[in-house]
């Protein structure tokens, strides 16, 4: 995004517009100033935007087009935070005394005082029946009665640390001012469904116009208006530049001799994740170039007559420029299954030897994880929860199917990938996995662990990247980083749906021998990363 200097003068509301390039969820259309310089919760009445100050003790009632200060109303407390409207009344949830006051902003009268169910409160929303409120320290986000602030729900909050709270009438939307995200949060379960980047360093208050979301921050004095759905399907953050040397090793121990050697390298292409630089280069030149049946572009080495203690070795070399890339899909514009084309069907949902897509076990399964669930993105969305909630991560060599994994309860990232495409392609939704080389840490960093992951199909958003085995956690919004966002730490080598005629069930790399005799055969796979400096790019 291009922005303009933001400039502010002592009692000047000062309108920033923001052009941005390429506009993505979470961009600012325009800012202004606050009226005061310790902002906190914010709303929207359906004509003003109102926002509670800390220091001033007073709630401003806005103009949402040039930031101009229409009326104020002094805050019912000395630490007002969260702020909501109701269609009648403002509701502002105050710190110090612990109590959500409803106040008539005509008459500016106190009209109704409940008991704050938390310590710390931050956010306060209003779903048509009930207010919301969120706080700080506290993993959770409670649905209230303005009766007497009894408890009706409580779903997970997205983080430790959830701040503003507004509703938009399906969604709740959170704000974090210590990870600078914004998160939009289903209110049955607390799913995070999408997240990006804060306007500002200090996330605080938010609310809802009825197509844009607006935010305050206490860092910058600045309340924005946010872009939410611009059709854009993913972004690229966080780009680093990247040289990988892949090195395949066979070694033959003897004593007696290999009589042919294949050696099939996986050769990445651009990606959204992923842009090369230059060719892929390899060492020796391969012997020919192939294209497996799922599309996957495969470089074949064949080497002959390989005597005791030869050492026989491939070698790919890459450069790429990598990105943290974050996608955008709202359930509800997402197609129906019978709007997936028919290759697609055709190729991605069919049934290979690790997957036993009718095993009782499978089937069970997908019975308690999807239920009645025909949305494309949920059930994606349930199985993921329920791989999580019933599979624990081990690395423990060796790959079993989906069946016996599901019975057994743990194991490897290509076993959660197994499992997790065995219970889509049941279920009826595209699945297929993706293989990569992983920067380990440090950019310069070495790799003989490899990753691989899931993407699903997603009528009218396409191929959507799903790591089971990195959503293993209690708070919403790490799962949800593992759920259509990719860090910016992998080269994708390979595409698969299944077994690959070349490199079988493998990724990056296969091999196959014929040998005479006895002979004693290690392989050995591993990545050498070297970061590439910006001017070099």
């Amino acid at each position: 995004m291009n922005k303009l200097r933001i400039v502010r003068l002592v009692g000047i509301s000062i309108v920033i517009m923001w052009q941005s390039v390429a506009a993505v969820p979470g961009d600012t259309i325009k800012s202004f100033s606050t009226p005061f310089d310790c902002p906190q919760g914010l709303a929207f009445d359906g004509k003003y935007l109102w926002n509670v100050d800390r220091k001033s003790d007073m709630i401003y009632q806005i103009e949402p087009n040039d930031g101009s200060v229409v009326d104020s109303i002094p805050a019912p407390g000395y630490v007002p935070r969260g702020l909501a409207w109701d269609g009648k009344w403002l509701w502002c949830v105050d710190n110090e005394e612990g109590l959500i006051i409803a106040i008539d902003p005509k008459t500016k009268i106190v009209e109704r005082t409940i008991y704050c169910p938390v310590s710390r409160p931050t956010g306060l929303a209003w779903d048509g029946n009930y207010l919301w409120i969120a706080a700080d320290r506290n993993d959770r986000i409670h649905q209230i009665s303005i009766e007497d602030g009894t408890t009706i729900v409580s779903i997970p909050a997205p983080t430790s640390h959830a701040c503003g709270l507004t509703y938009d009438g399906t969604y709740l939307w959170v704000s974090d001012r210590y990870k600078d995200m914004i998160y939009m949060v289903t209110p049955d379960n607390g799913d995070v469904i999408v997240c990006f980047d804060s306007p500002g360093p200090h996330s605080w208050g938010l609310a809802w116009d009825g197509s844009h979301l607006w935010n305050v921050d206490y860092q910058t004095d600045l309340i924005y208006k946010l872009i939410i759905d611009d059709g854009t399907t993913f972004t690229r953050l966080d780009q680093k530049t990247q040289q990988i040397e892949f090195i395949h090793q066979v070694r033959n121990f003897g004593p007696d001799s290999v009589l042919t050697l294949d050696v099939y390298l996986a050769v990445p292409h651009n990606l959204d994740n992923q842009e090369l630089i230059g060719p892929v280069k390899f060492t020796p030149q391969p012997t020919d170039m192939l294209v497996d049946k799922w599309g996957q572009k495969v470089a074949h080495f064949r080497f002959t007559d390989l005597a005791a203690t030869n050492f026989t070795t491939v070698t790919m070399f890459a450069s790429a420029k990598l990105y943290e890339t974050r996608y955008f899909v709202f359930p509800d514009k997402v197609g129906k299954l019978s709007d997936i084309p028919r290759p697609i069907l055709e190729k991605y949902l069919a049934d290979d030897t690790k997957f036993s897509l009718e095993d009782k076990i499978v089937q069970d399964a997908i019975k308690k994880a999807v239920g009645t669930e025909t949305n494309p993105y949920w059930i994606g969305r349930k199985i993921y929860n329920y791989v999580i909630e019933h599979i624990e991560y081990e690395l423990a060599g060796g790959w079993n199917i989906a069946p016996a994994i599901l019975d057994r309860g743990n194991g490897s990232c290509s076993e959660y990938s197994f499992v997790y495409i065995a219970m889509c392609r049941a279920a009826g939704l595209p699945a297929r996995y993706v293989g990569s080389i992983a920067v380990r840490g440090d950019d310069a960093s070495y790799d003989n662990v490899f990753h691989r992951w899931v993407e699903i199909y997603l009528p009218g958003y396409g191929w959507l990247p799903v790591d089971p085995s990195g959503g293993d956690s209690k708070w919403p919004s790490t799962r949800a980083d593992s759920f259509g966002h990719l860090n910016n730490r992998f080269l994708i080598t390979t595409l698969g749906g299944g077994g690959s005629e070349y490199l079988e069930w493998g990724y990056n790399a296969s091999e196959r021998w014929t040998s005479k005799g006895r002979c004693k055969i290690a392989v050995e796979n591993f990545g050498e990363w070297t970061p590439i400096s910006s001017t070099s790019d």
